[in-house]
């Protein structure tokens, strides 16, 4: 029998956590895919659900606006911006990742390209209109997750809108102290992730004085009803 892509994703993440680099483990379950030795768990073979639902209900025009899907992986969520008109970036730290999204997407009007979130090229800096976190943040360890969320900020331009998506991490006064946890870690009760969902506080930790949360939903994932995701909305000024 296969083994679970989450079984491989996590033990991939641990190795790579275990040599201290946080996101080497990205191009490793990337790679593996390529060749047909893994399957990457959140890779849909479309866009998100959620952001398919935000775009339906939104409307928004891209014509003329630019746009950046952080942590795009194989494509699926950076064609749909692109379709909506917008001048689309769409980026990823695995290269095989990268050029998978090339191999989905022949003639894209999406521009992909290997980048680091954790260090983004300066000339992004509020340069986009648009900006869509996908599963990125949640998939750091937390101690990195503020960092992540600085720069995934930073791109948002004045009068831009950031979307982001994530695994919510349960109420502390919604679960039962000594409800079961069958990812935390022993000691610290912490989960073993990733995905290391994030927290309320986490996710109105990306507003800052010129970037409002204007829309917070938490509500079941499309895919697993019993995971509630967050479907955050943020205008900078």
């Amino acid at each position: 029998m296969p083994e679970d892509p989450d079984v491989v994703s996590r033990r991939l993440a641990r190795e790579s956590l275990d040599r201290d680099d946080a996101t080497g483990w990205f191009e490793d379950l990337y790679a593996a895919a390529a060749d047909g030795e893994a399957v990457v768990p959140w890779d849909r073979g479309t866009a998100h659900q959620l952001l398919v639902d935000w775009i339906n209900e939104s409307q928004p025009e891209g014509t003329g606006k630019t746009a950046v899907v952080v942590g795009a992986g194989t494509g699926w969520d950076a064609e749909l911006v692109a379709d909506r008109g917008y001048d689309t970036t769409a980026f990823d730290i695995s290269p095989s990742a990268i050029e998978t999204a090339h191999r989905n997407h022949p003639g894209s009007r999406a521009h992909y390209r290997v980048a680091d979130l954790l260090n983004p090229p300066a000339d992004w800096h509020q340069a986009f209109d648009l900006v869509v976190e996908i599963y990125t943040v949640q998939a750091l360890p937390r101690p990195l997750q503020p960092t992540a969320i600085h720069h995934v900020t930073s791109l948002v331009a004045p009068g831009g809108t950031l979307l982001v998506i994530a695994a919510a991490a349960p109420d502390a006064a919604a679960a039962p102290s000594d409800a079961p946890t069958s990812d935390a870690d022993p000691q610290s009760g912490e989960p073993q992730g990733p995905p290391w969902p994030l927290t309320r506080a986490t996710i109105q930790s990306f507003t800052t004085p010129d970037l409002h949360l204007i829309q917070l939903d938490r509500a079941p994932s499309p895919t697993t009803p019993s995971i509630l995701r967050w479907r955050a909305e943020y205008l900078r000024d």
